[in-house]
């Protein structure tokens, strides 16, 4: 009778291992290590449209708010003003993802106006970082970049007021 060497058990081990994971039954029973998430697309009930709109209204009306508020704060005001307008793009992202198909077609040119309004109203963020960068005071740039992104808030929601009724929304 064969002693069993160390070897022969690698051997032993390595085959048993390449039968077991190559065998059909098994990887058929293999789960992955996340579970997966279904992809679930917003309703585009007109209900839902509305919603989303009256929230894309009130994150124009908290980033005004916090434009006209953040001065008088000592510290983490343009953070404040920053994360609000983040939640504009949000809310202003999930409305058009309530649109059905024929709705962005027939608006399709307003809404890319609307985009780029969020994208120029961005610049006022690099405008603040570059005006302190070269020398300006902190409390002056932002009372500044506040004054700009407050007057172009309530002009980009007069576009988007115009877009929703355009869409009967």
């Amino acid at each position: 009778m064969r002693s069993i060497t160390p070897k022969r058990i690698l051997v032993i081990v390595s085959c048993v291992f390449v039968s077991l994971t190559s065998s059909p039954v098994l990887r058929a029973q293999l789960q992955p290590p996340y579970p997966t998430i279904p992809v679930i697309s917003p309703p585009t009930t007109p209900s839902a449209q509305s919603h989303a709109l009256s929230v894309v209204r009130s994150e124009v009306n908290w980033l005004r708010n916090a434009c006209r508020t953040a001065p008088n704060y000592t510290s983490g005001n343009y953070d404040q003003i920053w994360q609000q307008f983040q939640h504009l793009r949000e809310a202003y992202a999930a409305f058009k993802a309530t649109l059905t198909p024929d709705q962005v077609t027939s608006v399709a040119n307003e809404l890319a106006e609307l985009d780029a309004g969020l994208d120029i109203l961005q610049e006022a963020f690099d405008d603040y970082r570059q005006d302190v960068s070269s020398g300006r005071g902190r409390a002056a740039a932002l009372r500044s970049m506040c004054r700009v992104l407050d007057e172009a808030a309530g002009l980009w929601l007069r576009e988007l007021n115009k877009v929703a009724k355009r869409l009967r929304v």
